[in-house]
């Protein structure tokens, strides 16, 4: 019976099959020393200047960054356009003078608090600042939604 693969040829396939294993192990590894990274754009922004905001609610900044700018006669405060409940955007409704979010039906008041839905909290407010040249600076890294501490600096700006 004559023989398939011979001894020696057998002996070169079982290292080569060793050596590339080890081969794409090393370059896993060094694979591994050059992590994905994910570079975002920063989350501060200038809105512009703050005397241009008109009392109310301001959508300018809602398809760009995605934020509401609320003047009051107090001052200025940002809400984060990102429903609570599973990050839905919600709309603003000005006929209706809410937030409302279109997936599940959260609704939130002017000043974010939840009027009704599934959404288990408030909206977020971002930190908010007047710069020396009279700017809206926004910050969505910086945020809170708890009564009373929202109503304070940084996320609330008297003007």
């Amino acid at each position: 019976m004559p023989d398939l693969i011979k001894r020696r040829d057998f002996l070169w396939m079982g290292w080569s099959a060793l050596l590339a294993f080890l081969t794409g192990s090393a370059a896993a590894a060094a694979r591994f020393m050059f992590p994905n990274v994910l570079y975002e754009p920063s989350q501060k922004f200038n809105a512009g200047p703050a005397k241009d905001f008109p009392p109310g609610v301001s959508t300018l900044w809602f398809k760009k960054q995605r934020v509401w700018i609320v003047r009051t006669a107090q001052g200025i405060y940002t809400l984060w356009a990102r429903c609570t409940h599973l990050g839905c955007t919600p709309n603003w409704f000005l006929d209706q003078d809410r937030f409302g979010c279109p997936c599940h039906g959260s609704n939130f008041s002017r000043d974010g608090d939840v009027i009704a839905g599934p959404a288990p909290k408030g909206l977020w407010r971002c930190k908010v600042e007047v710069s020396a040249t009279g700017d809206l600076i926004i910050d969505k890294a910086v945020l809170e939604n708890r009564p009373g501490t929202r109503d304070k600096a940084p996320y609330f700006a008297e003007v």
